[in-house]
């Protein structure tokens, strides 16, 4: 994941979000959303396949302080900077476990702790730990959807109107 500028043409299957802040890449690119994204997505062969309404619209983030967006920010750029100092690599490359940058490495991982203290102040131990937590707030999630009778309410409305 990155930014690009409006001179890009996206191609199916890929996503974009557009106007959008720094602070999401961090989110999107940190252990918790991959550890939320290997679980819940669907695969291709042995590829996961991304989905909006799967992974994207399920995943459950707190809100969060304008101070946390901004740490959650100066990280990106970290991680962007990092990036930069190897441009003769392709991401591939640089993101290849064994060969990754030590510089990037701790980036993420300073990226990581910054996004984990949005759900709580201690780090996670594991990311089934990760789990156990996300799948809670996702529960919870649900239940005040259910709650407020908004879950699924735009395909109670369209039944409701084919009748």
């Amino acid at each position: 994941m990155s930014f690009l500028d409006e001179s890009y043409i996206i191609v199916a299957p890929n996503f974009a979000i557009y106007d959008t802040e720094p602070w999401h890449l961090g989110l999107l690119t940190s252990r918790m959303h991959m550890t939320w994204m290997r679980t819940v997505a669907g695969r291709l062969k042995s590829d996961y396949r991304y989905s909006t309404s799967l992974v994207y619209n399920t995943f459950p983030f707190p809100p969060i302080s304008e101070q946390r967006k901004q740490e959650i920010t100066q990280g990106v750029f970290r991680i962007l900077a990092e990036r930069e100092r190897h441009p003769e690599k392709t991401l591939a490359q640089l993101y290849d476990p064994d060969k990754m940058p030590e510089g990037l490495r701790e980036a993420h991982r300073a990226n990581d702790l910054a996004i984990e203290r949005c759900y709580r102040s201690r780090p996670f131990e594991s990311d089934a730990e990760r789990l156990e937590y996300l799948f809670g707030l996702y529960e919870r999630m649900m239940a005040e959807e259910l709650e407020k009778d908004t879950l699924f309410a735009q395909q109670k409305k369209a039944t409701k109107d084919k009748k």
